[in-house]
């Protein structure tokens, strides 16, 4: 599988994930290479209520190298620099397999937050404080939290942006009275982005799917 296609289908799967809290956004709809992720801090943990934002590189071998993460938003963690965002994680290095996933990745992260490994730390100023005073480490790890986790709205992601269709073109199908989500998954599916590329014939064809659709 290609690396674009690998891309494309992990985005579908992730979007259509409602259950995993997981969510990545493409930068730029053109461009497949810079994304940007999020989830929710895990509960009974100094992170719960936070929303975590992970920049995202996909390197141009990808699955066969791991993509390269860092946290955007600051956090106070053992295994993550408190400066730079930097995370120390095995699965984004040494122990990286082709068969795990961006989600996967993101997964990951979230039980890192659960369960800090101070022994192997990124920032040995706070696995210090972690291990000589896990009180105060949850108190400072609770504040950077409520300072810069803040919630981080991801239901307004537009989709049609997300997979590279033209909103001028989703616009003409609403106007005729579709649903947009619907209207999104027609022309993906019948591979139409671009106004230009919509002849009557594939206009009748996406029609008659919408229809379907509804029907």
């Amino acid at each position: 599988m290609s690396r674009v296609k690998r891309i494309t289908k992990e985005l579908t799967e992730v979007a259509q994930d409602t259950s995993s809290g997981i969510t990545l956004q493409l930068n730029s709809v053109d461009d497949l290479t810079r994304l940007t992720g999020y989830f929710n801090g895990p509960p009974d943990t100094p992170y719960q209520g936070g929303v975590f934002k992970i920049d995202i590189t996909i390197p141009q071998e990808y699955p066969f190298k791991p993509p390269q993460m860092k946290f955007l938003t600051k956090i106070y963690h053992p295994n993550i620099s408190s400066v730079t965002g930097a995370i120390c994680l095995d699965i984004l290095t040494k122990k990286w397999t082709p068969i795990l996933t961006l989600k996967s990745v993101l997964i990951s992260l979230q039980l890192l937050l659960q369960s800090p490994e101070p022994s192997d730390p990124q920032d040995a100023e706070v696995a210090k404080h972690y291990l000589s005073d896990i009180a105060g480490f949850n108190l400072t790890a609770t504040y950077w939290t409520q300072s810069y986790a803040q919630h981080v709205d991801t239901s307004a992601v537009d989709r049609a942006a997300l997979y590279g269709i033209d909103s001028q073109l989703v616009a003409k199908f609403e106007g005729m009275g579709f649903k947009k989500d619907d209207v999104v998954d027609v022309l993906r599916r019948h591979a139409v982005k671009k106004a230009e590329m919509l002849d009557q014939a594939t206009e009748n064809k996406v029609i008659e799917s919408l229809l379907n659709e509804q029907g």
